[in-house]
């Protein structure tokens, strides 16, 4: 789809005309308030109506959808621009009544993933986790490419043992996790896990090498320090806040 100067959108032969494009309408004055777009023809508003249909039948019907969705919604309206992200889980899985807390972790993001986990704990939840490494699986195989395996400067063989996110998932499955928590799996692995992980899955720290992981800065500022500590403190002692 191209957008023309009056708004609308033409149409081209090699994408479906019905494919929805809302990254090319300004959202804010539309859907956000309750109303089909004028800038695109191929809003799925206009074009897709049994979709959203379906869609609103499972908010009454699916009972895990409906409750799921609702209690992000109400975090999403209590914590807003207040509560950083790690928060925002803790209170979801709150009100989703779990009460045991996978974490599946990225080797080199262990440091992270102790401090979410204790930070889980004083919170309340059973908390257990699996590093990215487990079973010292050889990436030849799982069939990467020798070239792919890297060597220190010496010749001594770094990086080749692959990630597992094949066994991380089994694991936490083993452990009967109500909700698994994702710290910074590699692209690709984190969707593996996803596929195969019994409970329902979030990302509190996506991966990002080439600049801070935004979501973990959270960890190691004075702000999250005094977040925590002063969220904890009035959890504890409710009265005193009043």
């Amino acid at each position: 789809m191209t957008k023309e100067k009056n708004g609308l959108v033409k149409k081209k032969k090699d994408i479906p005309y019905e494919d929805p494009t809302c990254f090319l309408c300004n959202s804010l004055n539309y859907c956000t308030v309750g109303r089909a777009s004028k800038m695109l023809d191929n809003c799925p508003m206009k074009v897709s109506p049994e979709i959203e249909k379906k869609a609103k039948e499972l908010y009454k019907n699916d009972e895990f959808v409906k409750k799921s969705t609702g209690v992000a919604s109400t975090v999403e309206a209590q914590g807003y621009i207040k509560w950083p992200r790690l928060k925002d889980t803790i209170e979801y899985a709150k009100g989703m009544g779990y009460k045991k807390l996978g974490i599946a972790f990225c080797v080199g993001l262990k440091d992270e993933a102790t401090i979410v986990a204790e930070i889980l704990e004083k919170y309340g939840f059973q908390v257990c986790g699996v590093c990215c490494k487990t079973g010292a699986v050889k990436k030849k195989d799982v069939g990467v490419p020798e070239e792919y395996t890297m060597f220190s400067k010496t010749g001594y063989t770094i990086g080749w043992i692959t990630c597992n996110p094949a066994a991380q998932a089994l694991l936490l499955n083993k452990a009967n996790t109500d909700m698994n928590i994702i710290v910074g799996l590699c692209v690709g692995h984190d969707i593996t896990f996803i596929h195969l992980s019994d409970a329902p899955v979030t990302t509190l720290i996506a991966k990002d090498r080439s600049s801070p992981h935004d979501p973990s800065s959270v960890l190691f500022t004075h702000y999250g320090r005094e977040f925590f500590r002063n969220d904890l403190k009035e959890l504890k002692h409710p009265e005193s806040q009043k």
